[in-house]
């Protein structure tokens, strides 16, 4: 494929890295994008550190010979925190990462206390407490793993009712814990999470929730006006669905799937 051809790769264990993917389509609406979800492998946050560094560059190095993507973008918290250097080594083509939202979170923050959400692989990795260490050395940062919001954002998108029980227990992870009184800013360490905006915002109406993907969008505009990448088509595109998982499993989230512009489906 020319570049002009070529998509911009996605990939998550599922459909959370569709938030990252949707904040990339508002500001390159002309873009043809390919969004992987390794549904074989999932879910990544229960997954070892040992498995997902070696099952992610495997699976992107295989995707990458078959697609010939202009840009990769890793749109899954915990396999970037674990297997983002792997494949940098591995393939010679822009990789773009998922980052949890440190910084803008230590920049807002009128209390000094932050929390942040995400699942038990991620924030139990030293790449976290570097952000932390880097980005807000002075204040508090509250961690919680709920990788039950995983489930719920899939839940959400085959169109099931979300369980909002599950949800404030999640919450409540971070605002039982101590100066958690004075959290204002809770960083969704997941790409998962941000699909369950309105239920959090329902359950924290006052609370900031911050995510990384409109900072990540910029990003890979960035690197694709830098890499003289011009947009996969003209008009609107209609954006390729693989998985490695089978078919039929999908099959619940296609009236979602719709809505983003997904087209064609395939198994990997």
């Amino acid at each position: 494929m020319s570049n002009a051809q070529s998509p911009i790769l996605f990939l998550d264990s599922g459909i959370g890295g569709l938030s990252v993917m949707q904040a990339a389509a508002k500001i390159m609406p002309h873009q043809k994008f390919l969004y992987a979800a390794d549904y074989a492998g999932a879910p990544y946050g229960t997954k070892s550190e040992a498995e997902i560094a070696s099952r992610v560059p495997a699976l992107l190095g295989r995707l990458a010979e078959r697609y010939k993507p202009s840009l990769i973008t890793i749109a899954c918290n915990t396999a970037c925190t674990i297997a983002l250097p792997h494949v940098r080594a591995a393939l010679n083509l822009p990789i773009v990462g998922t980052v949890p939202a440190i910084k803008p979170a230590s920049l807002m923050t009128k209390t000094g206390v932050i929390g942040l959400l995400g699942t038990n692989a991620t924030i139990r990795q030293p790449y976290i407490v570097r952000l932390k260490d880097r980005f807000a050395p002075d204040y508090i940062m509250l961690n919680h793993g709920a990788p039950e919001l995983v489930n719920a954002a899939e839940a959400k998108l085959r169109g099931d009712t979300v369980n909002l029980d599950i949800l404030a227990q999640a919450l409540s992870g971070l605002t039982n814990q101590k100066h958690g009184d004075k959290l204002d800013h809770i960083i969704l360490g997941c790409t998962h999470f941000p699909l369950l905006m309105e239920e959090l915002k329902h359950l924290m109406p006052e609370m900031v929730f911050l995510d990384g993907a409109d900072g990540i969008a910029r990003q890979i505009e960035r690197l694709m006006i830098d890499n003289k990448t011009p947009p996969a088509q003209d008009g609107i595109p209609k954006h390729h669905f693989i998985t490695s998982g089978n078919l039929e499993g999908i099959s619940a989230y296609k009236p979602a799937l719709k809505g983003y512009g997904f087209a064609e489906y395939a198994q990997i």
